[in-house]
């Protein structure tokens, strides 16, 4: 067995100071999200993405694997928006199998009342803390970081398919 990588220094400040930042701006805006719309962060990215796909109908496995979470995980939070008479669940006329889900308009409203306060808050809790050339820079890594690891993180429910 061959010896751990270990961090160097600078490695090492760069991996928990991404901790600890993306900690800190997570707390920072699902705390805008509560206060101004009562969701938490992922209640308002489903809402995003419902909307997004609108007049479309999204299907939860698709918005799952999207969202980086499990399917059981997004219902619960689905059935707390469909609750709240902000999403529809449907089934999918072409698969019943497949349960899709849409934006209301009262889910509508919410996001359109709520994304000003919510940009302001990603500003105050990042955006605006760099100058361009950094925000140009932390935008690069991340599309490379993403485009790297997606494919190696496995989504629960293609987990299962594949055994």
């Amino acid at each position: 067995m061959s010896e751990p990588r270990w961090l160097n220094e600078t490695q090492m400040r760069a991996w928990t100071g991404f901790l600890e930042t993306s900690g800190l701006i997570q707390r920072h805006v699902e705390r805008q999200l509560r206060e101004d719309a009562g969701l938490t962060m992922i209640q308002y990215e489903i809402l995003h993405w419902a909307n997004e796909a609108a007049p479309q109908l999204r299907c939860i496995t698709e918005l799952a694997d999207l969202m980086i979470t499990s399917r059981s995980g997004l219902s619960y939070q689905v059935a707390q928006l469909e609750k709240a008479g902000l999403l529809r669940r449907e089934t999918d006329a072409s698969d019943e199998r497949r349960a899709m889900v849409v934006i209301t308009e009262d889910g509508r409203r919410l996001l359109a009342k709520t994304a000003p306060g919510h940009v302001e808050a990603v500003r105050d809790g990042l955006i605006d803390l760099l100058t361009g050339e950094q925000v140009a820079q932390l935008a690069d890594i991340m599309d490379d970081v993403r485009t790297r690891l997606r494919p190696r993180v496995v989504p629960t429910a293609s987990r299962r398919k594949a055994t």
